[in-house]
């Protein structure tokens, strides 16, 4: 019997994946758990727009992706910070500070677990930072910060 898991259930199948198993199964386990629902036409069909529709969102985000990677190339963000007396900085310059720089200053909107800093920035000067932007996409942000 053809099935479609609507979880993952672990040696058998993942969430929305269409699978034979056997017929006694479905019924006794599977179906009634809600782990996974018959595979009639309908269920086939809906099955398959929503498949469309993850692949035409996959496919907006890479595009939205590759956008913020060109939109990067140019940009220097610059993000004021205080210092004490010997120019280290009090703290360091966090992603977050770096993610709420680049919406304000050029409306480029990249969330803070996407930027990737080898070590905590913790002096004044310019920087370059990694952004993993998903989809293999990656881009470079360039820091400036100041003493403000």
């Amino acid at each position: 019997m053809k099935v479609i898991f609507n979880q993952d259930v672990r040696g058998q199948g993942k969430k929305g994946e269409m699978k034979e198993v056997s017929i006694g199964y479905a019924r006794n386990y599977l179906i009634p758990r809600g782990l996974a629902s018959e595979a009639t036409t309908d269920a086939i069909n809906a099955f398959k727009l929503k498949e469309k529709a993850k692949a035409a969102q996959a496919a907006r985000e890479k595009a939205e992706a590759e956008d913020n990677a060109k939109k990067l190339e140019g940009v220097q963000v610059m993000i004021r910070a205080k210092a004490g007396s010997g120019g280290k900085l009090f703290g360091a310059v966090t992603s977050e500070a770096i993610s709420k720089a680049l919406k304000e200053q050029f409306d480029i909107d990249i969330e803070k677990n996407k930027i990737v800093q080898s070590e905590p920035i913790k002096t004044f000067g310019s920087f370059t930072v990694k952004a993993k932007l998903g989809y293999e996409v990656n881009g470079t942000i360039n820091v400036l910060v100041v003493e403000g």
